[in-house]
């Protein structure tokens, strides 16, 4: 899926947003949703990053203070053509990473200490040319932007659900949202939602792992780091928000067996089976 194409998934969520606040509220909700979308998006490309690192109380280091980490970043942030991002460390046992920031020029890698330790440097430099990879492409800010009207459509079904409870619509020759129509949107939006939401962040992180092999030199890096970060990811738990665990390299919540149905991340043997193909 090129840029082109997720940018068009985001406008047809955002759409599917004020369609959805028309229906539940008529004139009024499509306002309020209007309104909604723009104050969300307009938070999410500006603010988005320092609230995830600020979540995981990631701490920003220098290079004196983690050397070699900083050293693999750099090389390959070099041979990427890119500005060197930010380097922070998550001080986790599980180990994995992400990626955030609007652009290249306003980027930052984050480590958990656990990758650190488990990963060779070669492997650890497979999953830095994979963040490198999505900032590259700008996925950050485009999967945030999905995740953030994901989730206001969930608030709408909710406020939704409240206004059934107490009794807040008014009728439809008063331009006010159908309360069966709501009802059925309650049940059904949230789920297109994610369904968007889960495609684009599916179809990036294959792109990701594609473009993140070719700038640490070799597939089988990144290839043999997903088998080690994915069986890590089910035997050590990791406290993380269901609504930022697409920007982890493996799914940090994979050891939860509800979640795995409705991952953002597509399954680690065919990621692992693409990077081998590559190395043919």
């Amino acid at each position: 899926m090129n840029t082109f194409k997720t940018f068009m998934f985001l406008l047809i969520l955002t759409l599917f947003f004020v369609w959805v606040g028309g229906l539940i509220g008529g004139k009024t909700g499509m306002t309020f949703a209007i309104i909604m979308a723009a104050m969300m998006n307009f938070f999410a490309y500006w603010f988005s990053d320092k609230v995830v690192l600020a979540m995981y109380r990631a701490k920003k280091v220098t290079e004196a203070e983690a050397p070699e980490l900083y050293s693999i970043v750099r090389t390959l942030a070099q041979k990427a053509g890119m500005p060197m991002p930010k380097v922070y460390i998550i001080h986790e046992e599980q180990p994995n990473a992400f990626a955030t920031g609007r652009s290249p020029k306003h980027a930052a890698v984050a480590v958990t200490t656990g990758i650190m330790r488990l990963l060779s440097p070669e492997e650890l430099a497979g999953v830095i040319g994979h963040e490198l990879a999505h900032i590259k492409h700008r996925d950050i800010l485009i999967s945030t932007i999905a995740a953030t009207i994901a989730g206001a459509i969930s608030y709408l079904a909710q406020m939704a659900q409240w206004a059934l409870i107490f009794g807040g619509w008014r009728r439809e020759d008063d331009e006010g949202g159908h309360p069966i129509v709501a009802l059925l949107m309650m049940i059904i939006a949230p789920i297109i939602a994610l369904i968007v939401q889960m495609a684009i962040s599916r179809s990036r992180e294959f792109a990701a792992d594609e473009g993140g092999a070719k700038i640490a030199g070799n597939p089988r890096f990144l290839a043999s780091a997903l088998r080690k970060l994915q069986w890590a990811a089910e035997k050590i738990p990791m406290n993380a928000n269901p609504a930022t665990s697409h920007m982890f390299i493996v799914n940090p919540l994979s050891g939860k067996s509800l979640i795995k149905l409705f991952s953002t991340h597509p399954p680690i043997e065919e990621r692992i089976a693409r990077l081998e193909a590559m190395s043919l």
